[in-house]
């Protein structure tokens, strides 16, 4: 662990070092493009990438994940170091020389710990290293054994038995398509397939053109409708999950496997819905994405900046109409509009994030409209960040 612990100290220093050339402070940083001011903003606020999230202690954990994936991003555009290296800092300290993954519990089942294998994959090719690839078998071990539902979609976790989230779509189908490609294990594809056609076929309302946030097999949640096992409301960072894990995985899918089309027609679904619930007047979306106008319904900054990726994402590869690029325009104008804070320090901030919602659980949360409009908002928070930096690549492109 010490050594681990040496790198971090070093990568964090030199993380710091290059942030202050490049300066914190309103005039240099306005000269970026905002992805970058951004990531140096996140960086300024959280020097050690093993405490975002608002933790206090390390942690393997799916937020962690979306952000290095962000900041890939950016050193893709870039080509400057200290966007890979807070990434690497990361691996390198919660990773050890053996492979093993700190503070991880394969038996625990959740598939949110499948996240930051995304990333994994990516680092390894650049700088491959033995304890990479075996953190990497790992996560796709615990795939092999990840518990189902009776038609094969993945538990989002081993305590929230028969249930599918949008959230797990995110989670885990774009690192098995992702593996698939790379360890060349075409079979892989089907599973994968299978876990959006199962949403697909139980959790989309034909009226109103949205997907449930959870869905329970087995209709014993208190959550779950009695007839259909669905959750009561349509969450807005629930469907942008689900919408950034279709244009992921659809990345890694050959061309020529009947999936790829399977996805593309679900994608073409999702935008039809999020084009419906933009709000008109600001171009962005509510928590509660069909409830606009209820009272206690806000604006919120990490399912519009999902949304926006999505979009872009699905503009560039052809699988929507051109016509949703001014969806997508308004729906990025509006992020920055109302969501972008300049700060005195220099740095900027995302605000209006949901911080956190689920289901079930204890304290139980029902789903309610209720719920998800209490639940705590944030400035900063890593649900929101890290799709806001993707979805500024693609638009500023």
């Amino acid at each position: 662990m010490m050594k681990q612990t040496s790198l971090l100290i070093i990568a964090i220093a030199l993380i710091n070092a290059c942030s202050s050339k490049t300066g914190h402070n309103q005039k240099r940083t306005s000269n970026e493009p905002i992805y970058v001011q951004m990531a140096d903003s996140e960086m300024k606020r959280n020097p050690d990438p093993r405490l975002l999230d608002f933790r206090d202690k390390p942690k393997w954990e799916y937020t962690n994940g979306l952000i290095l994936l962000s900041f890939y991003k950016v050193w893709e555009e870039t080509g400057e170091d200290r966007f890979l290296n807070y990434g690497k800092a990361y691996m390198d300290s919660m990773i050890t020389d053996d492979g093993k993954i700190l503070t991880y519990k394969q038996t625990d089942y959740n598939i949110d710990r499948i996240n930051p294998g995304k990333y994994l994959i990516l680092l390894n090719q650049i700088e491959p290293k033995p304890e990479y690839e075996i953190a990497i078998q790992t996560l796709r071990d615990q795939m092999r054994e990840h518990p189902r539902t009776t038609e094969g979609g993945f538990w989002h976790k081993k305590r929230y038995e028969h249930q599918m989230w949008l959230d797990g779509l995110y989670m885990g189908s774009p690192f098995l398509a992702q593996y698939a490609r790379k360890y060349d294990e075409p079979k892989l594809f089907d599973d994968v397939t299978k876990q959006f056609e199962l949403i697909d076929k139980y959790a989309y309302s034909k009226e109103k053109h949205l997907y449930s946030h959870g869905w329970d097999e087995s209709k014993s949640q208190k959550w779950a409708d009695p007839e259909t096992g669905l959750s009561p409301e349509f969450w807005g960072r629930a469907m942008g999950w689900f919408a950034m894990a279709i244009v992921d995985a659809l990345d890694y899918f050959p061309t020529d496997h009947p999936g790829r089309d399977q996805l593309i027609s679900i994608a073409q679904k999702v935008a039809v819905g999020i084009k419906e619930y933009q709000d008109p007047k600001t171009g962005v979306w509510y928590q509660v994405l069909d409830k606009g106008k209820q009272e206690g319904n806000y604006l919120e900054a990490s399912c519009s900046s999902m949304f926006v990726y999505f979009l872009a994402k699905a503009l560039k590869n052809g699988y929507i109409d051109p016509s949703y690029q001014a969806v997508a325009e308004r729906g990025y104008q509006g992020t920055l509009k109302e969501f972008i804070k300049y700060n005195e320090d220099g740095t900027i901030s995302l605000t209006q994030v949901c911080g956190v919602a689920g289901l079930g659980g204890d304290p139980y949360r029902d789903g309610t409209y209720e719920y998800y409009i209490n639940e705590i908002i944030r400035d900063n928070d890593p649900k929101g960040v890290g799709p806001f930096i993707m979805a500024a690549i693609l638009m500023e492109e």
